[in-house]
C-alpha cells in the first residue's frame, strides 16, 4: 500500500508538494494548510475551512439543500440561496458522481486514505432525496479512502450500516436537546433526539466509531445532559457554541466551557473544544483536535 501523504502534514503550516510518479513526471500538487488537507484542483472532495475544518480534513456534499430546516443553519447564507428554497428539498448536484470519481482517483493516486465527511452543507440522510448517498460512499471506499457521516437523520442512517467498516469509518450525530418540543422548534424536520440517540447506540453496538457534535449549544444544561447521557456509547464529543443568533451574546460562555470540561474530565470523556470556546480553556489544556475516528 502507498504511504499516506496526509500522515506527514504539519498542523498549522502551509505547504505545497509536487508529487512525482515513478517515471519522474509530476502527477500534481498536494497541499495542506491550517484548515485542512487537499489536492489542488479538486473541488468535490475538498478541505473545509474555518470552523468547518475543525470537524474533518476532507468533505464532500452530494446535494444542494437540506430538508431538516434548522433555524440556526448558516449554509443558505454561504450558498447565497433563499432559506425557503434551501429548506424545501435536497437536490442532487448535477453530474456529481462523475466529478466525485475524478477527484477520488486523484486522492487515490496520492496515496490518501483519509476519511471524507458527508457532509457540511447538506445531510446525507435527509428525507427528500438520498439517491446519491450510497453511491457516494461506495466511490470513496472503492478509491481506498474512508468516510464519516454527520447527520440529524437518526434511524434513516440504519439502512446504510452495512457500508461502515469498524477499522476505517465513523458515524456522528448532532445533538442540541433532549426535548422533542425544543428540537422541533429549532430543527424543524430533523429526527427527534431519542431517534438520533438510539441510532448512535446501534452503530456503537455494531463496532463503529461514534461521535457527537454538541454544536450549536442552544441550551447549556441540555448540552451537559446530552454528554452525560450518551457518553457510554459515544467515543468522542466535539463542542462548539452557537453563532449568528442572540444566544451568542447572552450565554455565559466562560462558565459553560469550565463546566463542560469539568464534566468531561470527571467522566474521562474524549473531547475537543472548538476555537470559539478555546480562549476560556485553562493554559496548557490537552484539547484533542481531530482524533483517529475509527477502531
Amino acid at each position: 500500500m502507498q504511504p499516506n501523504l496526509f500522515d506527514h502534514a504539519i498542523p498549522g503550516s502551509d505547504k505545497t508538494i509536487a508529487v512525482e510518479s515513478e517515471g519522474g513526471k509530476i502527477k500534481g500538487n498536494y497541499e495542506y494548510n491550517s484548515d485542512g488537507y487537499s489536492i489542488k484542483g479538486c473541488t468535490y472532495i475538498y478541505a473545509p475551512k474555518g470552523q468547518a475544518g475543525e470537524y474533518a480534513r476532507l468533505t464532500t456534499n452530494p446535494y444542494r439543500g437540506c430538508t431538516h430546516a434548522c433555524r440556526y443553519c448558516y449554509v443558505p447564507l454561504v450558498l447565497k440561496m433563499p432559506r425557503e428554497e434551501f429548506d424545501a428539498r435536497a437536490v442532487p448536484r448535477p453530474d456529481f458522481l462523475k466529478h466525485l470519481v475524478s477527484d477520488a482517483k486523484k486522492y487515490q493516486s496520492f496515496g490518501s486514505q483519509e476519511q471524507v465527511m458527508l457532509s457540511f452543507t447538506t445531510d446525507p440522510f435527509q428525507d427528500y432525496d438520498r439517491s446519491l448517498t450510497r453511491p457516494t460512499i461506495q466511490i470513496i471506499k472503492d478509491h481506498g479512502m474512508a468516510f464519516c457521516t454527520l447527520t440529524k437523520g437518526g434511524s434513516r442512517a440504519l439502512e446504510y450500516l452495512d457500508m461502515f467498516r469498524p477499522d476505517r469509518d465513523a458515524f456522528a450525530s448532532t445533538l442540541t436537546s433532549l426535548d422533542d418540543k425544543f428540537s422541533k422548534l429549532w430543527e424543524t424536520k430533523a429526527a427527534l433526539p431519542q431517534d438520533r440517540i438510539d441510532t448512535l447506540k446501534k452503530f456503537h453496538e455494531s463496532g463503529i466509531f461514534t461521535w457527537v457534535s454538541c454544536e450549536p449549544v442552544l441550551d447549556v444544561e441540555a448540552t451537559l445532559k446530552i454528554i452525560e447521557l450518551t457518553h457510554p456509547f459515544v467515543d468522542f464529543f466535539k463542542i462548539g457554541r452557537v453563532n449568528y443568533i442572540g444566544l451568542t451574546k447572552t450565554t455565559d460562555w466562560p462558565d459553560f466551557t469550565h463546566r463542560v470540561i469539568d464534566l468531561c474530565q470527571r467522566l474521562q470523556i474524549r473531547h475537543y473544544v472548538k476555537r470559539d470556546l478555546q480562549p476560556f480553556l485553562p493554559d496548557g489544556y490537552p484539547n484533542e483536535y481531530i482524533p483517529v475516528q475509527h477502531h
